[in-house]
């Protein structure tokens, strides 16, 4: 047997042996991987997600609580002291629901008094009101904000100019925030918004047109206030008020008031651009000493217009006379610009010209800055 020969025999006889060595790991390494595939899918089924921790929590008692900063800077020319500036006033509010029946709002106030500089606590507001009434009624008992006109339920800080208008003043001071009780229906109508408010209130203490009588005459109020959507972009409001109450000469004073209020706001560019047109009359029926009657007259109206997401400009025009003296005429202009930096601060700044025909004529430039820590709700449409 020559070299070749012996050569090839040895490569056969290594060959066959590898492939019986080869063979047998297949046949051994296929039942391993099969059973390693049994276990795994045995051990995905046994493992099931762990159930959630339950937590036993009651519902949160504490209320919606925040503070309301309202800094202001003014010049004047008709005053001793030309420029001022500090704190104006500092509000706390607390406003949570009681039950499923009920919640409860509470405003309390520290403002400065302009004539000694001394800050003074006030309840500025302090109400239930019932959430669950039938027939669409609901129930408001406590101490709050007269719903006459669009001025008087706001509270100052959200207005988008920093002076009241005169007449509005003129007729109701700072505003009328009463004690006593409050009714309002939706009235059922499938066209259109419509709600009827009655309140009976003691009378406010310190008011220009209406005093707290000593005797049984309580300060009476009804408001009508019918809402239409004119477009997905705009609506039209349309409010008629009536107020009768105890005077300074115990006798009676009457006003009717009406308010308009157009407001345009486009879908699309709802952030960007707005636009409101919002107007106030009052007629004053007065009874004076020796019979005599005071009828007088006041209005405002003011536009608002969004030019950008954070710029706004308001102009307002403003005639009054006086409850008591419909001789006396007081005209005002008056120009806002605020910047609204988000719903937590704005800055704005205001310059107002009045002139009378009982005096010379007043300018003003105003200066606010409105600040907010913690949650506060929003305000009436």
């Amino acid at each position: 047997m020559n070299y070749i020969t012996k050569a090839i025999l040895i490569a056969t006889f290594f060959s066959s042996i590898s492939a019986n060595l080869f063979s047998q790991n297949d046949t051994i390494a296929k039942p391993d991987s099969i059973l390693l595939k049994q276990i795994e899918k045995q051990l995905n089924n046994s493992q099931t997600s762990p159930s959630p921790i339950q937590v036993r929590t009651a519902p949160s008692t504490l209320p919606d609580i925040s503070v309301i900063g309202d800094f202001q800077g003014s010049y004047k020319n008709n005053v001793k002291r030309n420029f001022d500036a500090g704190i104006n006033e500092a509000e706390l509010s607390l406003q949570s629901v009681v039950d499923p029946y009920a919640r409860a709002d509470f405003f309390f106030t520290l403002g400065k008094d302009p004539t000694t500089g001394k800050f003074t606590e006030d309840l500025e507001e302090g109400y239930l009101t019932t959430l669950s009434l039938p027939a669409h009624l609901q129930l408001k008992v406590g101490k709050f904000k007269s719903a006459m006109g669009r001025i008087n339920p706001v509270h100052s800080h959200a207005l988008p100019f920093i002076s009241l208008p005169d007449a509005y003043e003129s007729y109701f001071g700072e505003g009328i925030d009463d004690e006593g009780v409050s009714l309002s229906w939706l009235i059922p109508n499938s066209l259109f918004y419509q709600e009827l408010v009655v309140q009976v209130t003691d009378g406010p203490i310190d008011n220009p047109s209406f005093s707290r009588s000593v005797g049984n005459t309580y300060l009476e109020l009804v408001h009508l206030k019918n809402f239409f959507d004119l477009s997905p972009n705009a609506t039209l409001e349309l409010g008629f008020s009536g107020i009768t109450g105890h005077n300074f000469y115990d006798l009676r004073t009457n006003i009717a008031a009406m308010d308009l209020t157009y407001k345009w706001k486009p879908v699309q560019f709802n952030t960007y651009q707005s636009f409101t047109w919002q107007s106030e009359a009052y007629f004053s029926n007065a009874d004076t000493l020796n019979h005599k009657t005071v009828n007088s007259f006041g209005m405002y109206s003011f536009i608002n217009f969004q030019f950008s997401k954070r710029m706004f400009f308001t102009g307002m025009y403003s005639y009054t006379n006086k409850p008591y003296s419909a001789s006396t005429i007081e005209n005002s202009y008056s120009v806002t610009i605020g910047w609204y930096a988000t719903e937590f601060q704005k800055l704005e700044i205001e310059g107002k010209t009045t002139s009378s025909n009982m005096g010379k004529e007043q300018n003003q430039i105003l200066l606010r800055w409105i600040f907010v820590i913690g949650t506060h709700g929003a305000h009436q449409y």
